[in-house]
Order: C-alpha cells, then structure tokens, then sequence
C-alpha cells in the first residue's frame, strides 16, 4: 500500500519539524526505524560479541542478496563496503599503475574522486585527462561529446552516473560503451543513484559500480553497494587487507578486521523501510516530482533559468543564483560561508556550490519527508537576499 509522502513521514525521522533541512543529498537521513534496527543490532552485538562476528560474514551475505534485485544483480557480484570513497579506493588499489598511463575523467567529478586521480598523478606518474562538460548543459550528447575525444588510448575511466555537485544523470551506458569499445575498464560512481533512479546495474557493462546505501535508501552512514562484473573479481582487493586476502573476492571484502557491522546489516532494515512506504517506484515519483515543483518555484522568485533538461533530472537539482554581490564566490570555502549564514539566520539546511565563475549555484535536494513549502521559505530567504 503506497502512503503519502512528504509532511505525512516527516515523524519517521529525527528532523525537527521546524528545520527546512533540504540536503539531504550530502549525507542523508536515517529514518527512526532503521535506526532502531542498527541499536538492536549493537547491543546484541556487545552482548555476545565472538557469537555475533561468528556469523556476521553470513549474514553480510545474506543482506547482498536483498539488495542485489535493485540494482538487477546477482548478489555473488555485490560487496558492502562503507562509502564510495572506499570504493574507489580499493578499486584504484587494486590496479598496479604504470607511469605514464592515462585515466579519464570529467569535470562534473565528486572532489574525493578528483583528489584521489591527483594521489595518483604525484605517486605513480599516471595522467589524468579531464572533459569538460558543459553546465548548464542542452543534453547528454554533450557529455559524451566532451567525453569520447579523450578516450584514446587511455587505460582506465571513473565517470559518475549521477553528479555530486550538478545533479545530473549522466548517459552512463553509452559512455561505459564508448569505453569498453576501446578495452578501457570503467569505474562507475553511482554514489546517489540508490533510491533515485531505477537501475539495472548489469546492462551498463561497468567493470566496477558502486552506490551509497544511507543516501536515498536510507541506511545508516557507512553502508555502501559494490558491484563489480564477474571477470574482475579475482582482480579487486578491499582497500584494508584483513585474514581473507587471498580467499575469495567475498571472502577479502566481506570481513575488514574488527569493525562495527551494524550499518551494513542495517540495509535491510532500510529496504523494508521504503516498502513499508510504498516501494521504490513510489518513493522515487515523490521525490523527482517534488525536485521538479521546488526547481521551478525558485528559478521563477529569482529570475534564472533552468540549467540542465528534465531528462537528465532526478531528485537533485543545481540551480543558478541571481549575480548579486551576497551569491559572489569561487570557492567551497565561500559556498560554506553562505550555508552557515543562512542556516544559523533562518534555520534552513541548504547546500551551495561553487561552479564556472565567480557566482555561486544552489543544489536541492528532495527527500520523501521534505514538503514544498520548505522550499518556499528557502526561495523567500534568497529572493530577499538577492534585492
């Protein structure tokens, strides 16, 4: 039975009632029953803590194979693991680099990422090419064009299917396409995809993909999804090497060491969440539908335009600000400064962004607990700030 979103679950998670907290897309927010769920899971944990570890990898297994009908995968090719930085990491780890070799990106890169390839760039000599796609953007040929000419004779690429800082949904089968067309192996950095789009994870052909849980699944922090494709298993390693290295892909990433589980075990919990409020089809049609109402509602208080098509568009969206002094800024820094200011002045969590030039962007995110109104009293506070 499908139940009304917005004001309605708002009581389901910890957020005030009075706080317009429209971010969600930077760490999400665990709804009370996972929540309860994840305590559970502690204390038994530290009731009997040998017991518990004792069947903490089976169990790991069995909440892959929960998770794996979402993304359309087999669960022998899914691995939890704590965030996509971990992801990337052990990826990145995993391949021995030689100097000189060519990995390629894009502009639109979460910064963890970006700073990773720059790692790799001091330590191992590789070069990273860098496409710049264009923002605001006409539509996902412009990304593959930007793309495609620097793919020769690269020998890695790490795209992201949703962007962190532009919200936009990348074309990402046909540049996994372009890539595997050239042999190049392709890490896909699905971070926000989870709970946002519908997906089919083997289709896409990714060698490596992986999806933060305890975004828009709702999760608790640390919980992440990592699919990778059958033939690079016995290749990819866990970023930290513990008693399995060397047994089996489930095996090394399964059990990290001495770790607190109760994340991961909690994505179960969090699946039953999202279907205890209508499935995922439901949940998913709120929140790009609310995106797309709170995106026009503010462009239209501030006189901008829209950046990026409908099409490339699901709960996130990154909007221009007027070229006011108050929205000048070039740096994290000054966006952070703006967040603060208007957090502490008007209690609304919102997050800006630095982007091509001196002004700063606004990126909104649409959860299932947060209501058009919110975004209203967001559009006020910057509409008087831009007079």
């Amino acid at each position: 039975m499908q139940v009304e979103l917005g004001k309605a679950v708002r009581s389901r998670f910890c957020i005030p009632p009075d706080i317009a907290f429209l971010n969600h897309g930077s760490y999400g927010a665990t709804p009370r029953p996972v929540l309860e769920a994840q305590r559970a899971l502690i204390v038994a944990l530290e009731t009997q803590p040998v017991d518990f570890m004792r069947g903490a990898m089976e169990r790991v297994r069995t909440v892959a194979a929960r998770v794996a009908p979402l993304l359309g995968a087999d669960p022998a090719d899914v691995v939890l693991v704590d965030n996509a930085s971990t992801a990337v990491s052990s990826v990145l780890h995993s391949i021995v680099w030689q100097r000189g070799d060519v990995i390629v990106t894009t502009d639109h890169a979460y910064l963890a990422v970006r700073a990773a390839l720059r790692h790799l760039e001091r330590t191992r000599g590789v070069v990273v090419r860098i496409a710049a796609v264009p923002f605001p953007i006409r539509g996902p040929e412009e990304v593959v064009a930007a793309v495609e000419p620097l793919l020769d004779g690269a020998r890695f690429a790490i795209f992201d299917h949703i962007t962190s800082v532009t919200g936009l949904v990348f074309p990402i089968a046909e540049l996994v396409a372009r890539c595997r067309a050239r042999g190049i192996p392709v890490f896909v950095d699905a971070a926000h995809t989870l709970g946002q789009i519908p997906l089919d994870v083997p289709a896409i052909g990714a060698d490596w993909w992986v999806a933060n849980a305890h975004k828009w699944l709702f999760a608790p922090k640390g919980c992440a999804v990592l699919h990778v494709r059958r033939d690079r298993h016995a290749e990819t390693h866990p970023a930290v090497w513990s008693i399995g290295m060397g047994d089996g892909f489930h095996e090394e990433f399964d059990f990290v060491g001495t770790r607190d589980p109760s994340a991961w075990l909690s994505l179960e919990a969090a699946i039953a969440f999202v279907e205890d409020l209508g499935g995922l089809d439901h949940v998913r049609a709120y929140q790009r539908d609310l995106r797309r109402r709170a995106a026009a509602l503010i462009l239209s208080r501030l006189g901008t335009d829209a950046p990026a098509p409908e099409s490339m568009l699901a709960a996130l969206a990154t909007l221009p600000l007027p070229d006011r002094p108050v929205f000048a800024g070039s740096t994290h820094l000054d966006a952070r400064h703006l967040s603060v200011r208007i957090w502490e002045q008007h209690r609304i969590e919102a997050m800006f962004v630095p982007w091509g030039g001196e002004r700063l962007w606004l990126r909104i995110a649409a959860p299932v607990y947060a209501h058009l109104d919110e975004f209203a009293r967001l559009a006020d506070v910057l509409a008087t700030l831009a007079r």
